[in-house]
């Protein structure tokens, strides 16, 4: 049976952490601005699909649109068990490299199931300027297998955060939340690029209106 929302334990220490670290630094130290979180469904598993410039992006989204969402991260970082604590509270979950395509996939439909909302960057990377020169299916495939929608959101400004520097600079950051996006309705190639496309066009269409 299908969650409608996510887990109360989870819930409660997501707010904890987003009050006491993330919000703050995203308000204060880069100046965040919110668009669009009007258009975040508050309950029921949901697709949130962004572009990608900085390892700052998880939190910030998750922070945007006011609920934990699960991203995969490599096995390396649950190493540390303070810091495994920490980004588990947001929903990371971990993922060998070489078997990241299915255990992505498998676990992102395990959150689905218990009212997540889970994370897919498009590009499937990291990109320098933001952009998504080459989006990937990822998002919707999930979206498809699961039948749940797809939420765009753009960062804007994430890719200077680290630009000429080895710590994090006090860069303004915008966050703009599109309307969600229908699922596929089968897993076929052609409305699997379909999705894809009009997510990207979506997130690129709110990139070009800067800060």
């Amino acid at each position: 049976m299908i969650q409608d929302r996510e887990p109360g334990y989870n819930l409660a220490l997501y707010h904890l952490f987003k009050w006491s670290v993330v919000s703050p630094l995203f308000y204060s130290y880069f100046r965040g601005r919110v668009y669009g979180v009007e258009n975040v469904p508050k309950s029921g598993p949901l697709v949130v699909t962004s572009n990608h410039a900085s390892y700052f992006d998880p939190p910030m989204i998750s922070c945007a649109v006011e609920r934990p969402v699960a991203y995969m991260a490599k096995e390396e970082l649950f190493k540390n068990p303070i810091f495994a604590k920490a980004i588990r509270l947001y929903g990371a979950y971990p993922v060998k490299r070489k078997a990241a395509d299915r255990s992505a996939i498998r676990s992102a439909l395990e959150y689905l199931e218990n009212g997540w909302a889970t994370g897919v960057f498009l590009s499937g990377t990291r990109t320098r300027d933001g952009r998504i020169p080459n989006p990937k299916p990822g998002a919707a495939l999930i979206a498809s297998k699961a039948q749940v929608p797809i939420l765009p959101v753009c960062l804007w400004g994430t890719e200077a955060i680290f630009q000429g520097s080895s710590k994090p600079r006090s860069v303004p950051v915008t966050i703009r939340i599109g309307e969600p996006v229908n699922p596929p309705q089968s897993g076929d190639r052609e409305g699997l690029d379909a999705v894809t496309q009009q997510c990207a066009e979506v997130i690129e269409s709110l990139h070009n209106l800067g800060r």
